[in-house]
C-alpha cells in the first residue's frame, strides 16, 4: 500500500472540482484499512489533520479547498448472498461496489426491493450514511445491518436498522457518529418471489403507462426510474454535479398553510403533523432553474441540481452559488433549505 503526495482529486469527486489531497492512499480490504490507520502515527505526515478523509464514489461531496491531510479511497469489492426462506434472501455488498451496478446485479437475480433506487450515483458504502431514497423507497426499508470499523478502537462492529437511527436523508453516521466509523459492507433483505411493486410516487406510473405496462415487474420499474432520472438529471460524467444538492424541506403544518395562502399550487406531501415540500419547486419559483453565474448553474431541467457548468468551477464558487439559492428561498417562502452534499 503506497501513500501518494499532492494527489489530484479531480477524478474522485463527481463535481469534477480540481483540488488535491496532501496525501492519498487506496485500500481494498478491511485489513489494509486497519493497517493504514494503525500506522498513521508512524507515517509522520506533517501538517496533517488528526483524522483522514474517507472517499467512496465521491458523489455526495463538495471540496471547497485542497485537503491538507490523508484521503483514503475505499475500494472494497465483493457481493455475497444468503437464502433466508423461499421468498427472502440477504445480499451483502462491500463498501466499494458501485450502487447502481449493485442494484442491477440484484435485478438480474430477480431480487426485489431496490429497484426504485436505480441510477443513484455513489457506492454501496455511503448509502446508509444519508439513508438514500427515491420514488417512495429508502435504504431503511430493506436494510438489515452494516459492518463498520470503529476508528477509535479499530474494532469491527455491526449496526442494525435501529442502531443506525435512520431519518430523512439522515443517520447516526451524519450525527453523533460522524467521523467515528467507516462502513465496510452493507446487508439488505430482498424478496425473491412476492415482490412489493411501488409505482405510486413521482412519475413512475405515467412512465410505465407510456410504454403500455400495466402490471410491471421489478425490472420494468427500474427501467422506468432510469428513464425518468436520465430525462431530468444530468450525467456526472458529462457535466459535474452531485445529484440533488438540497434536501426536500419538512415544515410544520402551520407554516405550510401560511405559505399555501400565497402559493395555492405548492406541491406537498403530508406526513403526520409535518409536510414535505419539494426543494426543486421552491428553487424554481425563485427563478433559479437554468440560471448560470460564472462557472456554476442550476440545471435547466431540474433546479434541485447544481452543476459545474463550464467544468472549471471551484468548490467555493459552487458553495457560494448554493448560499444565494438558500437566501433566495428563505426570503420568498420563509423556508430554510439544507444542503444534502457534504461540504469539505
Amino acid at each position: 500500500m503506497t501513500i501518494q503526495e499532492n494527489y489530484s482529486l479531480k477524478n474522485h469527486n463527481t463535481f469534477g472540482v480540481d483540488v488535491s489531497a496532501r496525501y492519498f492512499a487506496e485500500v481494498s480490504s478491511a485489513e489494509e484499512l486497519i493497517e493504514v490507520l494503525k500506522n498513521l502515527a508512524t507515517l509522520q505526515l506533517p501538517d496533517s489533520p488528526t483524522h483522514p478523509l474517507f472517499l467512496g464514489g465521491g458523489s455526495n461531496i463538495l471540496f471547497t479547498k485542497d485537503f491538507e491531510g490523508l484521503v483514503i479511497q475505499l475500494n472494497l469489492k465483493g457481493i455475497s448472498e444468503e437464502v433466508i426462506n423461499d421468498n427472502e434472501v440477504q445480499v451483502t455488498a462491500k463498501a466499494g461496489e458501485n450502487w447502481h451496478e449493485f442494484v442491477q446485479y440484484c435485478l438480474r437475480k430477480d431480487y426485489g426491493g431496490l429497484e426504485n433506487l436505480s441510477l443513484i450515483p455513489g457506492n454501496v458504502g455511503t448509502s446508509p450514511m444519508q439513508n438514500i431514497g427515491a420514488y417512495g423507497t429508502e435504504i431503511k426499508d430493506c436494510f438489515v445491518r452494516c459492518k463498520v470499523l470503529n476508528l477509535e478502537t479499530l474494532k469491527v462492529e455491526n449496526f442494525d436498522n435501529e442502531k443506525c437511527r435512520f431519518g430523512y436523508r439522515d443517520s447516526i453516521f451524519k450525527q453523533e457518529g460522524k467521523g467515528k466509523y467507516v462502513i465496510l459492507e452493507v446487508t439488505f433483505k430482498l424478496t425473491t418471489k412476492n415482490h412489493t411493486i411501488k409505482t405510486e410516487y413521482g412519475a413512475i406510473k405515467n412512465e410505465l403507462e407510456k410504454i403500455g405496462v400495466m402490471n410491471p415487474t421489478i425490472q420494468e420499474v427500474s427501467k422506468a426510474v432510469i428513464s425518468i432520472r436520465q430525462s431530468k438529471l444530468p450525467d456526472p460524467k458529462v457535466i459535474g454535479n452531485a445529484g440533488s444538492f438540497f434536501k426536500n424541506p419538512t415544515i410544520s403544518m402551520e407554516q405550510f398553510l401560511a405559505v399555501q395562502k400565497n402559493h395555492p399550487d405548492i406541491p406537498h406531501y403530508p406526513s403526520g403533523d409535518l409536510v414535505k415540500v419539494p426543494a426543486g419547486w421552491l428553487i424554481e419559483q425563485c427563478g433559479w432553474k437554468g440560471k448560470q453565474m460564472g462557472n456554476v448553474a442550476s440545471h435547466k431541467l431540474q433546479a434541485l441540481v447544481i452543476v459545474n457548468a463550464t467544468g472549471n468551477a471551484t468548490g467555493k464558487e459552487i458553495f457560494d452559488f448554493s448560499s444565494l439559492i438558500i437566501e433566495s428561498v428563505n426570503k420568498q417562502f420563509g423556508i430554510e433549505l439544507e444542503r444534502e452534499v457534504n461540504v469539505v
